[in-house]
């Protein structure tokens, strides 16, 4: 219901201004909390993070994506790890993560390593948290100090896997109800969706924009016909025909943490409707032209992603401070 609401505040007066600031003095988050309990957590993370990406430049996207995945449905408490169980409907398997979330994995393997070292201590949500601030730098974008202390919830939920995440053909009016939600501003949103510049898509995910309006936003440029054409080369028109197949959303620097994303957007190119509604939406004022100014200035962008990752970071699950844990699994609640 609240998110209705709020969907509908927006639509009354079109793309507003936010100025939701989530600063992190009243929060039970310090930047010391493991300093007597695991003083080495965050070089182990950093080692750990810097084999993982050199294995495969990919695996930085992927992990900061299962960040955001995280945030977005019960705040940043891990649950997005969990697996199913007979008593626990996980998020696995909601609709916009089956089949395309990945990275794991790569928590399991950091988590070993972790509590070999300080067994009981760092929770699942707090190691994933700053793998994406280090997956992130390791393929040249910004740092940023991260804010520690979350602890792992041991509930997850479906339902808001399948509700509060922004899908690929969403109007823009929506995502930015759903990022107001979260606490999250448009300027917010612009900044974290940047993160698209190492991401990768599947077919399924930018079937309709390829042969929907791509042409329209490119204004018949020649060259972006060409790359159209290798897009429908790697995803056919008929449904169900390559759906997993993926492409790169910056065909430019796609292993580059970049402003490239929003040159992208400005020539028309955004391989998801989302994102280059940010642009070409006649609701796109303000979101228009906050893609221009980052295309024109990376250190403006880079300053903002930075701010708003740590602002995403602090979306706490309320009732997990309270009585959460910390994991010995991420992928299980302890027994």
């Amino acid at each position: 219901m609240k998110l209705l609401l709020v969907i509908f505040f927006v639509h009354i007066i079109f793309i507003p201004c936010f100025s939701f600031d989530v600063s992190g003095k009243d929060l039970p988050l310090t930047l010391d909390y493991y300093k007597s309990t695991c003083p080495t957590v965050f070089d182990v993370i950093k080692k750990e993070m810097e084999c993982i990406v050199k294995e495969d430049p990919r695996n930085a996207a992927i992990i900061i994506r299962l960040h955001f995945h995280d945030c977005f449905v019960q705040g940043c408490d891990g649950s997005v790890l969990l697996d199913e169980t007979e008593s626990l409907k996980g998020e696995k398997t909601a609709s916009p993560n089956i089949n395309s979330l990945k990275g794991y994995k790569i928590i399991d393997r950091i988590k070993n390593i972790i509590e070999s070292e300080c067994p009981g201590v760092v929770s699942c949500a707090d190691l994933l948290t700053i793998s994406a601030r280090d997956a992130t730098i390791l393929v040249g974008g910004p740092y940023w100090d991260v804010p520690v202390g979350r602890k792992d919830s041991k509930t997850a939920s479906y339902a808001l896997a399948t509700t509060n995440l922004p899908t690929p053909d969403e109007g823009l009016i929506s995502i930015i109800a759903k990022f107001y939600y979260q606490g999250l501003s448009v300027e917010d949103m612009v900044a974290l969706v940047g993160a698209h510049t190492i991401g990768m898509a599947q077919c399924r995910n930018f079937r309709s924009r390829i042969y929907g309006d791509f042409r329209v936003t490119t204004a018949l440029n020649p060259v972006s016909a060409a790359y159209l054409a290798r897009l429908q080369e790697i995803c056919p028109e008929s449904s169900g025909e390559g759906d997993r197949n993926v492409t790169a959303m910056d065909n430019v620097t796609p292993n580059l943490f970049d402003n490239s994303i929003y040159h992208t957007l400005l020539r028309g190119e955004g391989l998801l409707s989302s994102d280059q509604a940010m642009y070409t939406s006649m609701f796109g004022i303000q979101t228009r032209r906050i893609v221009s100014k980052y295309a024109e200035d990376p250190l403006a962008f880079f300053e903002q992603f930075s701010k708003s990752m740590v602002k995403m970071g602090n979306i706490l699950n309320s009732k997990s401070m309270v009585d959460g844990e910390v994991r010995r699994n991420c992928r299980f609640v302890n027994t």
